[in-house]
């Protein structure tokens, strides 16, 4: 039974791999004209609390979970302490504890960060998280953590 497990879990992990790597291969989705993404709150330079929350809007893009297969719909990424620029856009964005997905349409979070200067960044991602064509992205902002 433990080799079966094993194999069935090799398996399922070289098929993923697959999945991604043909992903790559697409093209990626077209950006809806017009869409933006930006954080509506904090504000750029705010002093905040340890764990304090963070507001999504968006325009010209409609948010849907990624499970739908919608035309023109996407979902937020945020990014901390790092720019949409390192992330290779023919890529699925990473979920780390730095890239946060939200794959079910969220619109705001709680997030809890050490005390100092961190930057944020927003990322809209289509169905299979990876950028649109042209990428959708915030403007990066600072927030002082006390």
């Amino acid at each position: 039974m433990k080799a079966l497990l094993s194999r069935a879990t090799i398996a399922s992990l070289l098929l993923g791999t697959s999945m991604l790597a043909s992903a790559a291969d697409l093209p990626r989705t077209p950006a809806p004209e017009g869409a933006e993404v930006f954080i509506v709150s904090p504000k750029d330079g705010a002093t905040v609390d340890k764990t304090f929350t963070v507001k999504f809007g968006v325009k010209k893009l409609d948010l849907e979970p990624i499970d739908k297969q919608v035309p023109n719909a996407g979902h937020h990424h945020l990014l901390v302490d790092q720019e949409v620029g390192a992330l290779n856009a023919n890529e699925a964005i990473p979920a780390t504890p730095t890239s946060i997905h939200f794959g079910k349409a969220q619109t705001e979070t709680e997030l809890t960060l050490t005390p100092g200067k961190h930057t944020l960044q927003l990322v809209a991602g289509d169905n299979v998280h990876r950028q649109f064509e042209p990428t959708v992205a915030s403007k990066v902002i600072t927030v002082n953590v006390k």
